[in-house]
């Protein structure tokens, strides 16, 4: 077994986006060492117990982290305020080609297919059943939500949601830190902060960057 799965693995988030990734790492025979939820009031988590207390437990050599956070920009604010290794688990179900690459602290879940020479950036969220084409890029801190179809050469900027069932036509750029509403049908390029919904998509408003971001 490699050493990367035998480490320990700590997730930070205890709500129903922990409960699928524990799950995701008991279908991996992957040990989950301890969870973290300094805001949260639960104890214990699909009988996992659930700690408010953060310590250094999950800065050793042999541990990892996964955020299991499902809000994109809460997502990069632990990213960049904690100091841990990243864990990137991928479901056995997946259908991953090997020309993929896949960053730090990304998770993928069952049913999913990634086709040749897709970047997937960190700490991004592919769900349940979603298909990402040949030569997609996905920045950092994307949510590509269940049964979503992205076409090939599709372009989804950092911090961006693609909300449950939509479909992106080929060639799209969708910005930075925009929402793409459920059941979406894009057909054009979306700018950073938009809000896009329907069939075609439109902009229904624009997000604002110092909520959407963290800043």
């Amino acid at each position: 077994m490699s050493p990367e799965m035998t480490r320990k693995i700590f997730l930070y988030g205890a709500g129903g986006h922990a409960k699928v990734i524990l799950e995701l790492l008991e279908v991996n025979e992957r040990r989950c060492a301890g969870i973290y939820d300094e805001y949260g009031a639960a104890t214990q988590l699909l009988g996992y117990p659930v700690s408010g207390n953060l310590n250094d437990d999950y800065k050793a050599a042999d541990s990892a982290m996964i955020i299991a956070v499902g809000n994109n920009a809460v997502r990069r604010k632990l990213a960049r305020k904690l100091s841990a290794n990243w864990a990137t688990v991928i479901h056995p179900s997946a259908n991953i080609s090997s020309r993929c690459t896949i960053g730090n602290g990304t998770v993928v879940m069952a049913g999913v297919s990634v086709n040749s020479e897709v970047r997937i950036g960190d700490h991004v969220i592919i769900n349940t059943n979603c298909s990402v084409d040949h030569d997609c890029v996905l920045a950092n801190y994307v949510h590509i939500s269940p049964n979503v179809a992205l076409a090939g050469n599709v372009q989804v900027g950092e911090g961006t949601h693609v909300g449950i069932g939509a479909t992106i036509i080929q060639g799209i750029k969708i910005g930075k830190w925009a929402t793409i509403g459920a059941g979406s049908v894009i057909i054009r390029d979306v700018p950073d902060y938009a809000v896009v919904v329907g069939n075609p998509g439109r902009i229904l408003r624009m997000n604002e960057p110092e909520d959407v971001a963290g800043k």
